[in-house]
C-alpha cells in the first residue's frame, strides 16, 4: 500500500478535543461507540458540522480504521473551504483533484471533490475508493438528490467505501428518489422518511448559544406591473393574493428600478450601521435572483452607503477569492447570487436582505444560516424579507426539523413564480417562445415600500397603522441594539408592542364625517392585513388551517367575520393570537 506520507498520530493524539462543542463531542461519542458504516448527522447551519466531521476523520485515521479521506461538497468554493479547515486540523487534503488526475502527492491524506465532479466520472472515484480503506464525507448530502445522475454517481463511486459520513444542515425536500446511503423508515402517515443518526436543531443550538437569534423585518407595499398579456395590475405585497399575483408582486418589488428595493436596502444599511456600533466588523449580504439584479443592487448600495459592495456572481476561483477577502476585511456589503447561501462561512455576516424569488424551505434555511453563526454572546442576526406568506411562514418555523420524504413530489418548491418564468425554463431546454410571448414581456411599472412588522421567535411585532420607510416608527426596529440576549430582545419587542397604539387625532372641524370615515377605513384595512399575516404565521407554526384559527379567535373574542369586524374586535383578535404565539414560544 502506498505510504500515507507524514506519520499520522496514534489514537491518543486524536481524542475528543477540549474545544469541541457539547453537541460535537456527544455526536462523536455516539459515532465511535457504534462505529457504523453509514452515519447521518443533521445539524443546523452555523453549528459546526465541519469540525465534527474532521474530528471523526482524524480519530478514524489515528486508529487506522481508515487510510484515506474523500470529501464531497456542493461547490468549488466549499471544496476549498473544506481543504482549508482540514489543513488547520492537520489533515492535508488536495482540493484540486479531478477524477482523471490519477495519483496525488503523498503529502495528502485525501481529496475534495464536488457532486458534479462525481457525477461526471464516478468510476474513477470508485477505483480510488476501492484501493484504500476510505472514509467519504458527504457534505450537504441532499445534493445527491439534485439530479438523478448525481445520485447515481455518488452511489456508484462510494458504494465500496469503508465508512460514509453524511452531513446536512437544512430540511430535506420531498421527492420520489431516495438519497444514497440515507436510511428511511415509515413515518406517521406511512410515507418513508429519512432517519438521522444524530440531530442538533436550531432551537437546541440557540439555547446553547451556538447560533444567534434572528430578527426578521418584513416589508410590504404597493406594486404596479404589466403582465405578458398586456394588462396593467396594481396590488399590495402582503395582502392575501393568488399565487400568480403574489409572484408578480414580488417580482415587481425586487425590480431595482422601482422604489421598493432602494427603500429596503436603505433600511438594511441603517440597521447595519446600528449593529456596527456594537460589532464594528459586522457585514451585510444581499441574496439576489440573477446577475443583473445583483449588479444593480450593488450600485444602489454604493449610492446609499458611499462604499462599494463586493459582488459574487458565479462559482469560480475569483468568486472564492472575493468571499475570502470579504470574510477577512471589515467592508459593509456583499451581494451574491445563490452561491453564498449554502455552507459558505463568513462569520461576521449579521444583516441580510432576502431579495431572491427562490422560496423553498431548503434554500431559505441555508440562506438564513449564513447569518446565525455565533461569535460574541448577544449578537443578533437581522434579515429583511418581502411580506410574502410563504417566506414569513418559513421565518416563523425556523426551528422546525424536516426529513426527506419519499413518494411525494412537491412541485412548487422551486422559484416562487415558476410558472411566470416558464419561458426561461423552455429557453434553457432549447424551445422557442411564441411571437406573442416575445413581444409583450413582463414589465414592472412601479413600487412603494412600507414597513410591515418584525418577526421574532415566531411572534410578530409591529405598529398600528401604516409605517412608512424612514419614519420614527420604522427606526424603533432598525435601531434595536446589535448586542442583546434573546430574553432581552423579546422583552424589548413586547414593550414596544405594548406602547405602539397611539390615540388617533380628532377629525378636522370641516367635513368631520368624511375624514373620520376615510381614517377608519384605512385603519381597518391595515388591521385586517395584520391579522391575516398573524394567522398565516400561526398556520405555518402549528399546521392549523386559517379558517379554524379565525373561528377560534371569533369564539374567544366575539364579533362577526374579520371582513366586517370593527376596529375593537380586530384589535382583540390580534392581541389574542399574539398571546398564543408568546405562550407557545415560552
Amino acid at each position: 500500500m502506498t505510504s500515507l506520507g507524514p506519520a499520522w498520530p496514534e489514537r491518543a493524539a486524536w481524542g475528543t478535543a477540549p474545544s469541541l462543542r457539547a453537541w460535537q463531542a456527544a455526536a462523536m461519542r455516539d459515532y465511535l461507540d457504534r462505529t457504523p458504516r453509514d452515519y447521518l448527522a443533521v445539524a443546523t447551519p452555523g453549528a459546526g458540522k465541519t469540525t465534527f466531521a474532521l474530528s471523526v476523520a482524524a480519530e478514524l485515521l489515528g486508529r487506522r480504521m481508515v487510510d484515506r479521506l474523500i470529501i464531497v461538497a456542493p461547490t468549488e468554493h466549499l471544496k476549498m473551504q473544506w481543504a482549508e479547515a482540514a489543513a488547520k486540523a492537520g489533515l492535508p487534503i488536495d482540493p484540486t483533484y479531478s477524477a482523471g488526475k490519477g495519483k496525488i502527492s503523498s503529502d495528502y491524506v485525501g481529496v475534495a471533490v464536488t457532486y458534479a465532479g462525481v457525477g461526471v466520472n464516478p468510476l474513477a472515484l470508485r477505483i480510488r475508493t476501492e484501493r484504500f480503506k476510505t472514509l467519504v464525507i458527504l457534505d450537504e448530502i441532499h445534493h445527491a438528490g439534485d439530479a438523478l445522475s448525481w445520485g447515481e454517481g455518488v452511489r456508484e463511486a462510494f458504494e465500496p467505501a469503508a465508512r460514509r459520513l453524511a452531513l446536512t444542515g437544512t430540511p430535506f425536500r420531498s421527492d420520489v428518489n431516495p438519497i444514497p446511503f440515507v436510511t428511511y423508515a415509515p413515518g406517521p402517515d406511512g410515507v418513508p422518511r429519512s432517519v438521522a443518526d444524530y440531530t442538533y436543531g436550531y432551537a437546541q443550538a440557540l439555547a446553547d448559544h451556538v447560533v444567534r437569534p434572528v430578527l426578521f423585518l418584513a416589508y410590504s407595499g404597493e406594486m404596479q406591473w404589466r403582465t405578458r398579456a398586456g394588462d396593467e395590475v396594481a396590488a399590495s405585497l402582503g395582502e392575501p393574493l393568488t399565487k400568480d399575483l403574489t409572484a408578480q408582486a414580488l417580482r415587481t418589488a425586487l425590480d431595482p428600478e422601482g422604489s421598493w428595493m432602494p427603500s429596503v436596502l436603505q433600511a438594511a444599511d441603517k440597521r447595519l450601521s446600528e449593529v456596527r456600533r456594537h460589532v464594528p466588523d459586522a457585514g451585510g449580504l444581499v441574496i439576489a435572483t440573477d446577475q443583473d439584479s445583483a449588479r444593480a443592487y450593488a450600485k444602489l448600495l454604493k449610492a446609499i452607503s458611499g462604499e462599494s459592495a463586493t459582488i459574487v456572481l458565479s462559482d469560480e476561483k475569483a468568486a472564492s477569492r472575493r468571499i475570502s477577502e470579504f470574510s477577512a476585511n471589515d467592508s459593509r456589503w456583499l451581494v451574491a447570487v445563490r452561491m453564498v447561501s449554502e455552507g459558505v462561512d463568513v462569520p461576521r455576516l449579521a444583516v441580510g436582505v432576502y431579495a431572491t424569488t427562490t422560496a423553498t424551505p431548503l434554500f431559505f434555511a441555508q440562506a438564513v444560516g449564513r447569518f446565525v453563526r455565533a461569535r460574541t454572546r448577544g449578537e443578533i442576526a437581522s434579515v429583511f424579507l418581502p411580506s410574502v406568506p410563504r417566506l414569513l411562514g418559513f421565518a416563523a418555523e425556523l426551528e422546525v426539523e424536516r426529513d426527506h420524504v419519499l413518494g411525494r413530489k412537491i412541485t412548487d418548491e422551486g422559484d416562487i413564480f415558476a410558472a411566470e418564468d416558464d419561458l426561461l425554463a423552455r429557453a434553457q431546454a432549447g424551445e422557442a417562445a411564441s411571437a406573442d410571448e416575445q413581444s409583450v414581456p413582463f414589465e414592472a411599472l412601479g413600487s412603494q415600500a412600507r414597513f410591515d412588522h418584525a418577526l421574532y421567535d415566531g411572534a410578530a411585532f409591529g405598529h398600528e397603522g401604516e409605517v412608512h420607510v424612514g419614519s420614527d416608527e420604522e427606526m424603533d426596529f432598525l435601531g434595536i441594539p446589535g448586542l442583546l440576549e434573546p430574553s432581552q430582545m423579546k422583552e424589548l419587542l413586547q414593550q414596544r408592542q405594548a406602547s405602539r397604539s397611539k390615540p388617533r387625532k380628532p377629525a378636522a372641524a370641516a367635513a368631520p364625517d368624511t375624514v373620520e370615515q376615510v381614517a377608519t377605513h384605512e385603519q381597518l384595512a391595515v388591521m385586517r392585513r395584520e391579522l391575516n399575516g398573524l394567522v398565516s404565521a400561526w398556520n405555518h407554526r402549528t399546521g392549523q388551517p386559517h379558517a379554524i384559527t379565525h373561528a377560534a379567535l371569533r369564539k374567544e373574542c366575539g364579533g362577526p367575520a374579520a371582513a366586517i369586524a370593527n376596529a375593537e374586535q380586530l384589535r382583540a383578535r390580534i392581541d389574542r393570537i399574539r398571546e398564543w404565539a408568546v405562550r407557545k414560544s415560552s
